[in-house]
């Protein structure tokens, strides 16, 4: 019985832990498609959020210092790269379309640096990476429902990002100490979109949603997903990611009216297909 009651604690703590994740597309869409915060002010305030609750969580318990040292300055650069861009894409892309985007072009950027590392992806790897580019590209293809081009650019320049500040964590031997110092130092890169802000654009609507995708699914998603990490198997833990752009995609129809299109059905299943094969590809590897 305390078995059973431990898997089911740990299947809701995952549960929670990928629709916290699968909920910052959902709270920049439902506050940057109605206006009630602009890209710019968007950023900002998620990024604060964000480093502000990582600092009172991990600096406090830690007792360490979560300042950026001079080892995060890429991770803290790549982290604030994908905000902004990612803030920017949700201008125009749906919730589910956005998620779908950001996901592949994320592992792809992490194969690509991992080829200038000389680790050679397996066949199973670069094939998975293939059909998830495949999917990509047959969701940009032209015509009535395709996703605004430069949007579309925008969310792969986040993924680029979101990749480049996850490899950077890769190898810290403290990965929620990194993640706040991160945070931290990306929340200071945010003085250099204040010039950009539209603040006739802010309202507490718009600002509320920011705090609550800064401070709680992403801050504190962040510090799930490491908790998630110990009670589960990376199995587990790579298919699970699998979830969080149809959670999305479920959400952004339920919640926020959004079509689900037979051009998101099909280039969704694609991009799951390769994301899966490559999370596959990798197990097996790192199993040999």
């Amino acid at each position: 019985m305390a078995k059973f009651e431990g898997r089911l604690a740990t299947a809701c703590l995952l549960a929670l832990t990928l629709t916290a994740f699968a909920g910052n597309s959902l709270l920049a869409r439902a506050a940057l498609a109605d206006g009630q915060i602009d890209w710019a002010g968007y950023t900002i305030v998620r990024l604060l959020a964000g480093g502000l609750v990582l600092s009172l969580l991990i600096g406090m318990r830690k007792g360490q210092s979560v300042l950026p040292q001079r080892q995060d300055a890429v991770g803290a650069l790549s982290l604030f790269v994908y905000a902004a861009a990612f803030s920017w894409a949700y201008i125009g892309l749906d919730a589910g379309l956005g998620a779908l985007i950001l996901f592949p072009a994320g592992q792809i950027t992490m194969q690509l640096i991992g080829l200038t590392r000389q680790i050679v992806p397996s066949r199973g790897q670069l094939a998975g990476a293939a059909i998830a580019l495949v999917g990509l590209v047959y969701l940009m293809m032209p015509g009535v429902t395709a996703p605004p081009l430069l949007s579309t650019l925008a969310m792969i320049s986040a993924g680029m990002a979101w990749g480049v500040s996850t490899w950077a964590g890769k190898a810290v031997g403290d990965p929620s100490l990194t993640t706040a110092r991160y945070f931290v130092g990306a929340s200071l890169l945010t003085l250099l979109l204040i010039p950009l802000v539209d603040w006739s654009m802010f309202s507490w609507t718009g600002v509320i949603m920011a705090v609550v995708s800064g401070g709680v699914t992403s801050a504190l998603g962040y510090v799930l997903w490491y908790n998630m990490l110990a009670r589960i198997s990376i199995t587990s833990a790579a298919v699970s990611q699998l979830s969080v752009p149809a959670i999305a995609a479920i959400g952004g129809v339920l919640l926020l009216g959004e079509i689900l299109t037979a051009r998101l059905l099909i280039g969704g299943l694609i991009i799951f297909a390769g994301i899966g094969l490559t999370s596959w590809a990798s197990i097996r590897a790192s199993r040999n």
